[in-house]
């Protein structure tokens, strides 16, 4: 019944075929000995070999802030015009309150099924098992849209420096996908320092942009007569609290992935410490750099009704502001990169949701052939599946006719809308296990972050449920079938609830091992003998 996703130990007298785990709340330091077979044919596990740059670099570059801010600052402002900033105000205040409850859980769950976890060991087995199964979409929508969104801006790359224009993206799509499924079976070391490097190189470049536009506007030699302008921070006449939080799904998309180093419990050396501390860097720094972004842009194009315009019209603002203010060499190397960084969130994304859907596979069904990892510690069934999932949608999408731009759009809204409803089922666990659960695991006026982290989440679903209009008023019908979906597994399949209720509480019952045979080293005081649980 265990997953084993820690390193096999030399066998402990005593003890089942279980690893197991000191549960000392992180007062023991994690294991550096190297992995030892149980048995001539021991199966390949999860590595648990990451370290806290490690965890942060994976949120980070699921987060994908280069990608991200490449066009969700436009989409911000076809609805709110110059004042754009205030919904990533919006919903950095609303991340902030959301990302405590994550903080929180994590310092005292950790787990290779994220929001799975957190709220199956809060709420209950049901709810826990929907709220990975909408992570799981909410990961795969976003690696669609994210994909899609790699040709757009590679073909910009390309026709800026006059080399060739694509006009069928679906070929650049699957290129990138196979450039993506390729990374995605490696180890997930490699991986989280890949998808930090290319945030930092293209984080570099958008700064720098960013310093150019605010240097030029100040000293006035800025294109078309640009000033700096308190205006960005205005909002449209008429504009009220609901339409900042539908504009504001644009933040919190930025914004996705976040959490993504909650994924990364069975793999973390020193989870408990670790994942919470990952989040609040990734939450921090990926913040102030979206504010610094979206306030440029809106000021690079200007606060007139010429600049508003061509801000909400464009695909391609990096190219547009890189080609106005320094170049269209320069230009054509920003939209490199956000191809690279959307990349780079793909690999992300779906390296998460193989990771959740691997979790809840594995205790759904201990003997479940999904349940596998390949020889460097990947998911690799469920990560060949999500991969398929995102090939297939992006045929699908094709086939439709769907312009590149509404595309994405469709898919990360969709996307979107199946994270709020996790990050909602997370708060709410967060809410229940820090304050109503026994001792009062917090101080007593915390109550109110998760209390309004919730209430800004579920404002936020009705902004972008209520009154929408085109393909969008479609979109929450697709989840809402997803998690019924997910709800029918776990409540109707015969032993699905009981063996998720089993395996999800196993970590609350720490197991102190045995003394260690004369024979076999001593285990130091800084050995990390896994427990049953991912050592939540």
């Amino acid at each position: 019944m265990k997953r084993n996703e820690g390193p096999h130990r030399p066998a402990l007298p005593t003890l089942s075929t279980k690893d197991i785990t000191h549960d000392h709340d992180d007062q023991c330091a994690p294991a550096t000995d190297a992995p030892v077979p149980s048995g001539p044919a021991a199966a390949p596990v999860l590595r648990k070999e990451l370290k806290v740059t490690d965890a942060a670099a994976f949120s980070i570059g699921l987060i994908g802030p280069v990608g991200g801010m490449a066009l969700l600052g436009a989409g911000a402002a076809a609805l709110l015009g110059k004042g754009a900033v205030m919904a990533f105000v919006f919903a950095i205040v609303g991340v902030a309150f959301v990302a405590y409850g994550f903080v929180k859980l994590s310092a005292h769950i950790s787990n290779t099924g994220s929001v799975y976890a957190l709220v199956g060991k809060t709420i209950g087995p049901h709810a826990g098992f929907v709220a990975g199964w909408a992570l799981v979409a909410a990961y795969v929508t976003i690696a669609v849209g994210s994909t899609i969104e790699i040709g757009l801006f590679f073909n910009s790359f390309l026709s800026l420096l006059h080399i060739a224009t694509f006009h069928e993206w679906i070929w650049e799509a699957i290129i990138a996908l196979a450039i993506i499924g390729a990374l995605s079976i490696r180890q997930i070391k490699m991986v989280t320092r890949i998808l930090l490097y290319v945030e930092i190189a293209g984080a570099v470049l958008v700064a720098a942009l960013s310093v150019v536009i605010i240097v030029r506007l100040g000293i006035g030699a800025a294109p078309a007569g640009q000033t700096l302008s308190l205006q960005i921070f205005s909002l449209p006449s008429g504009t009220g609290i609901a339409g900042i939080a539908g504009a504001a799904v644009f933040g919190f998309l930025a914004f996705a992935g976040f959490e993504g180093a909650a994924a990364l419990g069975g793999e973390s050396v020193n989870p408990k410490k670790d994942i919470p501390r990952a989040i609040v860097i990734a939450v921090v720094l990926v913040g102030a750099f979206f504010l610094l972004v979206v306030a440029t842009q809106s000021l690079g194009y200007g606060v007139s009704a010429s600049g508003v315009k061509a801000f909400q019209n464009t695909s391609t603002p990096y190219g547009d502001l890189g080609t106005a203010y320094i170049g269209s060499v320069y230009a054509a190397l920003l939209n490199l990169m956000a191809s690279i960084s959307l990349l780079a969130i793909t690999v992300g994304t779906l390296a998460g949701a193989a990771r959740v859907a691997y979790a809840l596979a594995r205790d759904a069904s201990p003997t479940s052939r999904l349940a596998k990892v390949n020889k460097q510690g990947v998911p690799i069934v469920t990560m060949a599946i999500v991969v398929g999932m995102v090939l297939v949608a992006m045929i699908g999408q094709r086939l439709t006719g769907a312009a590149e731009k509404d595309a994405t759009f469709y898919w990360l809204t969709i996307g979107t809308i199946a994270l709020l409803v996790a990050y909602a089922l997370a708060t709410a666990g967060a809410l229940k296990y820090l304050f109503f659960s026994g001792r009062i695991k917090a101080p007593r006026w915390q109550v109110a972050v998760p209390v309004l982290g919730l209430a800004f989440i579920l404002y936020t679903i009705y902004t972008n449920v209520v009154g929408v209009s085109g393909p969008y008023i479609w979109f929450p019908y697709v989840i809402l079938a997803w998690l019924a979906i997910g709800f029918a597994l776990v409540t109707f399949v015969p032993g699905v609830a009981d063996r998720v209720r089993t395996e999800l509480a196993v970590d609350d019952e720490p197991v102190t091992p045995a003394p260690a045979p004369a024979t076999t080293p001593a285990l130091s005081t800084s050995s990390s003998i896994s427990n049953p649980k991912d050592h939540s």
